[in-house]
């Protein structure tokens, strides 16, 4: 346990010269003292303050936490794999209870019209569930907020929000047990993606770059509104309808009333009813045309995209300040490291400030920090190479760029093989053209299935001879057997095991070498008129086509040998990683929307013949949700308003579901699909848009320039996002760096 009197004592203060500073009661300190009792502990609490700033570094945390010897351990601890992996799972098992609870998705189809009655889990059992979630949530935002202290407790509006959906959720979990799981609507429910906001940074970050552009989206809404009022109002006068009219449909179908002329409109802004909300006005009169080719343009084709263009203006800005905020705190974290170590060096000297930190405490605490061994060997060879006994500031900066690189190992050694005969195979199968080879055989293997997919479409699996594909399918098996080995041959097991591409072969070509010897061993070999029948689990022709399944992934391979195409996948690859936190608020919407579609719509939509509502199929219009249909779209449980929620946002077809639920729940459900539409389609869609086009335009652009500062990068490392804009970010100043650490709530530094 470290000296109590660490606490009132600054971190860095001199041990020589100058007057002693005091402090107030609660700010942590490793002054570092030669003899005395206390001398181990301060320079153990020293290292585990490194410790952790350089974790902080790693992660892109802030360093603004308590800093003394019990808060460290526990900070540690809290930051483990072990607390945030059990913490993630605790959000997503929460999350999951919609699936479970009442009214449960454990079904085989969400059709009202097959649909059995689903199990339902007794009372208190998805309760009790939900208790030690949150319980854990408690004990979460407990540490939360002793780490930050009371100070920044009251200043975070995340922790703040965090205890009041807590006490919210307990209270409301109270009312349930104590009505018997009865109670008509759970607001703890819509409560619950918030948990899964408040653990991830770039999920509020996100959020706010959101909450910056709505007064921008709004403006544009506005204009888009404006324009379906107007045209809404001349298609009423334009349209009148003439008594006893029976051609004269477009008043009664689209034009009717106000509210349904206006849901048309809507509607045809998104083109989902185009040309339908047209032809009955256009059969009519062929001027009638302009009206509706003046709001497509002009909508659809203007404003539309005009709210694309603010949105990506708006937006384009959040990655780099995103990024610009993430080095500040790495490079915030990796001084006040320096600044602790440092002070630690400086025993006896006058000037603490000019010395620097010794490469056997860096060691030392390089061994303590949660990190890869890859990294931790490369930092420490960088280390080796220099020259000079103490550390400056900036080589200590400079030994943790290898943060930014995800180290790939070297390609083992090949094997040597004495035999001229032997080498020249090893080249002939371990060059390039030999993967060209294998792919142009893949391609023909593909070409072949679509062949007989096509001529075969309209045969019975039972009358089909299969001999011609069952020879055609053993020879490619084996050559793809042959290849595997032969690169086995000329790489090595271990070269051949260390490129991923390799091993997505070998597996899948495992898979195949299995089924076609099942396959063998079940039907014999194939035979003109081969028609066996089916046996075991799986028949001949469902074999056949889980091995064309198989082969069609394998062609996937070709992506890696094709230069243009490899760029555009990684890029996109690149781009998913680094979308989790805007995925998630999707994730979060569709929750909250599909909670309240559950609460508003739940059995609603009948089975026909059970309802005046629901007609048969056979008597419904054309087009309608009855004659489509569409009986598997409803709100009936978690899992079918998902999907309802999916169909909708895709917005083909969307003028079904208003009217439908139009009849079935009143005209008030278009406010909720409305909405839904507007935060789906026409925010969360340009939104993403925006970002997918910043994100790649910079990687394209700087994947040239990228090269030129890291070298060869596809034999050294995997280069992060961090890395790829460093060359436009803007390095934080000394001055900026010092006025940081010296407004640290738990960390004195002497000036």
């Amino acid at each position: 346990m470290a000296d109590p009197r660490e606490e009132s004592e600054p971190l860095l203060s001199r041990t020589r010269g100058g007057s002693a500073r005091h402090f107030p009661a609660g700010v942590s300190s490793c002054h570092s003292v030669q003899v005395g009792p206390g001398a181990v502990a301060r320079r153990d609490l020293c290292l585990d303050q490194a410790v952790v700033f350089i974790e902080d570094a790693i992660q892109y945390r802030s360093i603004n936490h308590r800093v003394d010897a019990r808060s460290l351990w526990l900070y540690r601890r809290y930051y483990s794999s072990t607390s945030q992996w059990t913490l993630s799972f605790t959000i997503f098992l929460i999350l999951a209870l919609a699936f479970i609870e009442t009214p449960s998705s454990l079904t085989s189809t969400s059709d009202v019209r097959y649909r059995p009655a689903p199990w339902e889990p007794p009372c208190g059992l998805t309760e009790g569930v939900e208790a030690l979630c949150l319980l854990v949530f408690v004990a979460d935002v407990s540490v939360k907020s002793y780490l930050v202290g009371w100070a920044q407790f009251r200043k975070n509006p995340w922790l703040l929000a965090y205890l009041v959906v807590l006490l919210v959720s307990l209270v409301d979990w109270t009312v349930s047990l104590s009505l018997i799981c009865q109670e008509p609507v759970r607001v703890r429910r819509l409560l619950r993606p918030f948990f899964l906001m408040q653990n991830s940074s770039m999920m509020k970050k996100t959020l706010k770059c959101i909450r910056w552009s709505l007064p921008e989206m709004a403006s544009v809404g506005l204009l888009l509104a404006a324009h379906l009022c107007l045209f809404t109002m001349l298609g009423m006068l334009l349209f009148p309808g003439e008594k006893d009219d029976r051609r004269d449909r477009q008043r009664l179908t689209y034009f009717r009333n106000l509210p349904e002329a206006l849901t048309s409109l809507l509607v045809l802004l998104t083109t989902a009813n185009n040309p339908d909300v047209m032809i009955p006005a256009y059969s009519k009169n062929r001027l009638y045309a302009i009206f509706f080719i003046a709001f497509t343009l002009i909508g659809s084709l203007f404003l539309m995209n005009l709210l694309t263009a603010i949105i990506y203006n708006q937006f384009r800005g959040y990655l780099m300040k995103s990024l610009q905020t993430s080095l500040l705190r790495r490079r915030l974290g990796i001084r006040a490291a320096y600044k602790v170590l440092s002070s630690m060096t400086a025993e006896g000297e006058a000037h603490p400030e000019g010395v620097g930190v010794k490469p056997q405490d860096f060691l030392q605490v390089l061994q303590k920090v949660q990190l890869d061994s890859d990294h931790k060997q490369a930092i420490t060879e960088k280390l080796h190479s220099r020259s000079g006994d103490l550390l400056s500031a900036g080589e200590f900066q400079k030994l943790f760029d290898e943060f930014d690189k995800r180290v790939i190992k070297e390609h083992p050694p090949r094997p040597e093989y004495r035999s001229p005969f032997l080498q020249s195979a090893q080249f002939l199968f371990g060059h390039h053209y030999f993967d060209y080879l294998g792919n142009l055989m893949a391609l023909g293997n593909l070409v072949t299935i679509c062949v007989f997919l096509v001529s075969d479409a309209q045969v019975l699996p039972k009358d089909r001879d299969d001999f011609v594909l069952g020879i055609l399918s053993c020879v490619f098996i084996l050559y793809y057997l042959l290849e595997m080995l032969l690169k086995v041959f000329a790489l090595g097991l271990r070269g051949y095991l260390v490129c991923p591409s390799n091993v997505f072969d070998g597996l899948l070509t495992a898979v195949l070498l299995v089924l076609e010897i099942s396959t063998l061993a079940v039907y014999r070999f194939p035979h003109p008129g081969w028609k066996p029948e089916a046996l075991g689990l799986l028949s001949l022709w469902d074999v056949t086509r889980l091995v064309n399944v198989l082969v069609a992934f394998r062609f996937l391979r070709i992506i890696c040998s094709v230069e243009l195409m490899a760029v555009v996948a990684s890029t996109i690859l690149d781009l998913i990683r680094n979308m989790r936190a805007f995925g998630g608020i999707l994730a979060v919407v569709y929750y909250v929307f599909a909670i309240i579609g559950i609460i508003l719509f739940r059995g609603v939509i009948v089975a026909p013949g059970n309802s005046s509502l629901a007609p048969d199929n056979g008597s419904a219009p054309c087009g309608s949700f009855e004659q489509l249909e569409y009986w598997t779209n409803n709100f009936d449980d978690f899992a079918a308003a998902l999907v309802t929620l999916w169909d909708v946002m895709v917005v083909n077809n969307w003028q079904v579901f208003l009217d439908a639920f139009r009849r079935y729940a009143g005209p008030w459900s278009k406010i909720y699909f409305v909405l839904w539409w507007l935060v789906s389609s026409v925010i969360w869609v340009n939104l993403f848009l925006a970002l997918i086009l910043e994100n790649f335009l910079h990687k394209w652009d700087r994947r040239s320039h990228l090269q030129s500062l890291t070298g060869d990068l596809e034999a050294t490392s995997e280069v992060t996002v961090e890395l790829l804009f460093r060359d436009v970010l803007q390095e934080p100043t000394e001055e900026e760096l010092a006025e940081k650490l010296s407004h640290h709530p738990h960390l004195q530094l002497c000036r």
